[in-house]
């Protein structure tokens, strides 16, 4: 082996050791659409005491945390979205109408005098309540004194110079100073040590730091507001953390509830299930095609194929990528994209081999190698983008989407250019191998190629007539927009969605009419698969949904809530304003990009192209009444970068054909481009389509609009990356004024330079 092959095999086997490693080891994160449970997303607002911006939010934050505690959650997770959202995501927690009556309450922080241990000296009004310290001992509190409202700052510090270590200092508004002065001042005329001599900070019903007045403040004269410090041995984190509650309950900012899913634990599993017999049957049909059709090294990238899902995956638990519905389908067609490195680099072997007679196998793989390299990173790169954009615009389980996505890119590129690089440069060095045709698979053209080159269509000759279809798609397509309408989701309308699973059958009158006679006559019924209930409404919240499940289990017997999205008005408008953002940046982006890898004709062509797909993508869903949503959106910005990637295919052989002929026209070398890239187009996409056939089928009804979605776009973007994006390059073309491309020559000094092959023994006729 050379020394190039054996550091790739190396490499490849280090790698996929680890990567097995952590998958024995490690479990993936499941996000709540898989294991069950409820998200919400609170927006901040401002209040008359308080401005909703990032220091106030981590307050409440924090506050959440310690009520959503309470609750007894199993490793809930809270996190900050923003200057002014925080995300809640409640695991195996079905009904949120007790998490929501929690979270959504105002923080309520409270000053108490202690009037002694043990039980409540309650007064006649009932104010005075008994609660234990932070050792965990009964404390009779008085009622309170004063509220967090009253609280101006609080704030942790080190004190070096007095040795009393972390402290922390409030400071009050005026009237509440008045008060804190009064309620330290009765505390200091009881004894040093006696439990009277304490002061009591409760937040939500919990003592939070119960401090004892200092021996040197003297009877009814109390402390000041602004020298007030609470000191104790204190951690640097306890001081802040106390800090932080204080003064969250004295800047208590209201949250709404902008948007809520709730997910059963069964569904989940069921999508589970379903995605890894989709992943399973579709990576199966895939490995036999590209075995089939390119033979041993079919079967040797394959091979790659499988190490390829062990390398993605573990890169996904290790990450600590929270693995999501969209996400697990991102990862299950990123397994079919994976095929397309290496069916690039098997057809361009095939055109060099045949090209050139003569030529051994061994150099015809390394110039393949070598000849896709361009069109693979150009390819990816338009990809990353699209995931990119997924992760920084989208939401929720879009962005976990966009992870996988990118990561799935990344690990196929690793696959295909180092694993089975390794794998079929080690086979092709076999002298059966490199002898026998019919075994390695390019030294035979392929059937398409072969039928290709026989019958020799001039594609190209009159663009006009291809652009002419694909203006009455659009046209058929626009058509279903104004006509049948898109039908938004609640993700962009705003209102709540639900789907309930009934113990005994219930068609969509029936329910519609005990729904209506419980007053909720507005309410969209429809079916959601294997007899489940769909029911959508504009304004309904956490009481009403009670009333509505209990009303279709009237009918239905017992009746378990499947999913439950609800999205708030103004979350709805966010959102939709986001996917137009979305789309406009991609089209720009994708513009940018190939105008500066190659030609602004051939950049503003690919975007037509692209605009194309999307506009017949959104039209086929407008006439088949299907639900356009954020996994919609998902679908949309991974159809356009597979658009571009296919246009960039086309583009990059026409730049390199061009380059060598300068002389002939464009038409003629753009129409050779294309018969030679139609063969890998064909074979990468059947890759694909065997996977997003086994998610359509196999996945469930979570996933049968993404997988449709993707289907559709997939093969109108195979169609336009040559039948409109090429004929639209030609045309502009005509009043272009830019030179063709010139050729890249090797130096001087290096041309003829390579090792020979050792089966190779030079001598040419």
């Amino acid at each position: 082996m050379t020394r190039a092959t054996t550091v790739r095999a190396v490499l490849a086997a280090a790698v996929l050791l680890v990567s097995v490693l952590i998958t024995l080891t490690m479990s993936p994160r499941l996000g709540l659409d898989l294991q069950g449970g409820t998200r919400m997303v609170l927006q901040a607002e401002d209040s008359d005491t308080a401005k909703a911006d990032r220091e106030s939010t981590d307050r409440t934050l924090e506050v959440l945390r310690r009520r959503i505690d309470s609750l007894g959650v199993t490793e809930p997770t809270l996190t900050r979205s923003g200057e002014d959202r925080i995300i809640v995501e409640l695991p195996d927690v079905q009904d949120p109408r007790k998490a929501a009556e929690v979270i959504g309450k105002t923080a309520q922080l409270t000053f108490h005098a202690v009037q002694g241990p043990g039980e409540p000296a309650a007064d006649a009004a009932g104010k005075g309540l008994t609660l234990p310290d932070e050792q965990g001992r009964e404390l009779a509190l008085g009622p309170a004194a004063l509220s967090g409202a009253g609280v101006k700052e609080a704030s942790a510090s080190f004190d070096a110079q007095q040795g009393a270590g972390w402290t922390v200092s409030l400071d009050f508004h005026k009237d509440a100073g008045r008060d804190w002065t009064r309620l330290t001042g009765e505390a200091a005329c009881h004894p040093v040590q006696d439990e009277r001599r304490r002061v009591a900070i409760v937040l939500d019903q919990r003592v939070i730091s119960s401090p004892q007045v200092s021996p040197t403040v003297a009877c009814d004269t109390g402390l000041p507001s602004g020298s007030t410090q609470i000191t104790g041995s204190f951690s640097a984190d306890e001081a802040r953390e106390l800090a932080l509650l204080i003064e969250g309950g004295a800047l208590p900012v209201p949250v709404e509830i902008v948007e809520q899913r709730t997910v059963g634990p069964t569904l989940g599993a069921a999508a589970i299930d379903a995605s890894a017999r989709a992943a399973l049957i579709g990576a199966a049909a895939t490995a036999l095609f590209i075995t089939v059709v390119y033979r041993l090294f079919g079967a040797l990238a394959a091979v790659a194929l499988g190490a390829y899902g062990v390398i993605s995956y573990a890169a996904l638990v290790a990450l600590g990528v929270t693995l999501t519905l969209p996400g697990l389908a991102g990862f299950v067609l990123a397994i079919g994209m994976a095929v397309d490195a290496n069916v690039l680099v098997f057809e361009r072997a095939r055109e060099e081999y045949a090209g050139r007679p003569g030529k051994s196998l061994r150099s015809s793989l390394t110039a393949g190698f070598k000849g896709a390299w361009s069109a693979v990173a150009d390819s990816n790169v338009t990809t990353l983008i699209a995931a990119g954009l997924l992760f920084f615009l989208g939401s929720g389980p879009v962005k976990g989407f966009g992870v996988t996505l990118a990561i799935g890119v990344l690990a196929s590129m690793f696959s295909a250019l180092v694993i089975a690089r390794a794998l079929t440069e080690i086979a092709a060095r076999s002298r059966f191998v490199a002898d026998f045709r019919g075994v390695n698979g390019i030294a035979i053209p392929g059937r398409v190629r072969t039928w290709l080159n026989r019958r020799d269509p001039q594609l190209m000759r009159f663009p006009r007539r291809w652009l002419t279809v694909s203006a009455v798609l659009i046209a058929v397509a626009v058509a279903g927009i104004v006509v049948r309408g898109v039908n938004f989701g609640v993700e962009f309308t705003g209102g709540r969605l639900v789907e309930y699973s009934t113990s005994r059958p219930v068609d969509v009158e029936t329910a519609r009419s005990a729904l209506a006679g419980a007053g909720f006559g507005d309410a969209e019924v429809t079916t959601a698969g294997a007899g489940d209930i769909s029911v959508r409404t504009g304004d309904l919240d956490n009481d009403d949904e009670h009333a509505l499940r209990a009303a279709l289990a009237a009918e239905g017997g017992e009746t378990t809530k499947v999913r439950d999205e609800l999205i708030g008005p103004s979350l709805g408008d966010e959102l939709r304003r986001n996917a137009l953002i979305a789309l406009a940046i991609a089209v720009l982006v994708q513009l940018g990009y190939l105008a500066i890898r190659f030609r602004w004709t051939f950049a503003v062509a690919s975007v037509g192209a692209l605009v194309h797909d999307v506009i017949i993508l959104i039209g086929t869903f407008a006439w088949l009444g299907r639900t356009v949503d954020g996994i919609f959106l998902a679908a949309l910005l991974t159809v356009i970068g597979y658009s571009v990637n296919d246009s960039v295919v086309v583009f990059d052989r026409v730049r390199e054909l061009w380059a060598k002929a300068r002389r002939k026209p464009l038409a003629e070398v753009a129409n050779r481009a294309v018969l030679q890239t139609v063969p890998r187009t064909v074979n990468t996409g059947m890759g694909a389509l065997f996977i997003l056939t086994a998610l359509a089928v196999l996945g469930g009804d979570s996933l049968e609009d993404f997988a449709l979605a993707l289907l559709i776009g997939i093969v109108v973007g195979t169609y336009s990356s040559v039948m409109t994006a090429v004929p639209a390059a030609l045309l502009l073309e005509r009043t272009s004024k830019v030179p063709p491309p010139a050729r890249t020559r090797a130096p001087r000094a290096r041309q003829g330079a390579g090792r020979r092959d050792p089966h190779d023994n030079g001598a040419r006729v």
